[in-house]
């Protein structure tokens, strides 16, 4: 069976990416969460568990073969299952999605530090960065994109649901947490995330956590 170690389902967007990919895969497997920043969370990390990926999570044991970030989960339970599960079958409609999900991958880090993940919590709409604003309109732009060019048959940004939308589950989460205005489009999209039951076990699962991180309970000053 397959082991998942993630961090906290309240604040940690990278777990929510790995979890997402092996609820996707449709393979059984073990979940494990060390919550972030304890004193158990720094004994961990220095574990053999923790040791390839540096001390980040998610990371994934397959028997002896570990595989730590998000994409990198993604493309190998692809690789094990079936890419169809994860990637759009058209040619072009897949080279626009792995550019999409290395583009979440790779980028974005201005809506990263200044608006962290919290999915139990909803903030009074505040002023945005100019960076952070072009960064939400760089994103609003890929998805009005991908619906328009490949969304057929289905909600999803192509069509049904698969890796791209799993890589920018996380920012749905965040305009909601922030209150951040999206056009009517996306706000369609944003609505077929949260009710996806994976999505909703995820957030149910993050209300019933005890742990709490301070510094991301309050919005970005």
């Amino acid at each position: 069976m397959l082991k998942l170690i993630i961090g906290n389902k309240a604040y940690s967007s990278w777990s929510l990416r790995g979890w997402l990919a092996v609820k996707q895969s449709g393979l059984p497997f073990e979940e494990i969460t060390v919550p972030m920043f304890d004193e158990d969370w720094d004994k961990r990390r220095e574990g053999d568990e923790f040791a390839p990926s540096g001390g980040k999570v998610p990371i994934l044991w397959d028997s002896n073969t570990v595989i730590w970030d998000s994409l990198a989960i993604i493309e190998w339970l692809a690789d094990k299952t079936d890419k169809a599960r994860f990637w759009p079958k058209d040619d072009a409609a897949r080279g626009m999605a792995r550019s999409m999900a290395a583009e979440m991958h790779s980028s974005y880090q201005n809506l990263r530090r200044e608006h962290s993940m919290n999915v139990r919590k909803q903030f009074p709409p505040q002023e945005l960065s100019e960076d952070v604003t072009a960064e939400i309109m760089r994103i609003l732009e890929l998805w009005a994109q991908a619906r328009a060019r490949h969304g057929t048959g289905g909600p999803y940004l192509f069509g049904t649901f698969g890796a791209v939308d799993i890589m920018f589950a996380p920012v749905v989460t965040r305009f909601i947490t922030y209150s951040i205005a999206v056009p009517r489009f996306a706000g369609s999209y944003m609505e077929a995330i949260l009710s996806h039951p994976w999505m909703k076990e995820w957030i149910d699962a993050a209300q019933e956590e005890p742990w709490v991180i301070e510094r991301y309970e309050v919005p970005a000053q």
